[in-house]
């Protein structure tokens, strides 16, 4: 199961990454910050995978992915505040984060997702990418 957590996280970063910089309009410093953005992103997204499997933090592997994948995740999402704002930083951080989670929960897990939340993290995807597309806020 946690492979193929890891297989859906690293495809969906790739994915990140080559939106975030597809969409950019400046070059290697938000480049860095996107890279930033997206292993903040991961490591989060691992992290908070791994919550249900520690137990409440009673099963030694599972929350060590979970302390280790948290601090992971701030120490470059605080990176990505260099070259981006903390707002827009948090709301695509979140709004990638919500949508890896439903996925993992969805296909590793098999959580239902009805309609309306599937049409309400649409929205979270479409709020990302017009932050993206049309923001200044996104560069300092």
């Amino acid at each position: 199961v946690i492979i193929i957590i890891v297989v859906i996280i690293i495809v969906t970063v790739i994915i990140i990454i080559i939106f975030i910089v597809s969409v950019s309009s400046i070059a290697i410093v938000i480049v860095a910050g996107s890279v930033h953005l997206a292993i903040a992103i991961v490591a989060e997204v691992i992290a908070t995978s791994a919550l249900k499997a520690s137990d409440g933090f009673t099963r030694l592997g599972p929350s060590l992915f979970v302390v280790v994948g948290y601090a992971v995740a701030f120490y470059f999402l605080s990176l990505t505040l260099r070259t981006m704002s903390v707002g827009v930083a948090y709301a695509i951080w979140c709004g990638a984060g919500i949508i890896l989670i439903a996925l993992i929960g969805w296909l590793v897990l098999g959580q239902k997702l009805d309609l309306p939340a599937i049409l309400g993290m649409a929205l979270i995807v479409a709020g990302v990418a017009v932050i993206n597309l049309f923001s200044s806020s996104v560069r300092h």
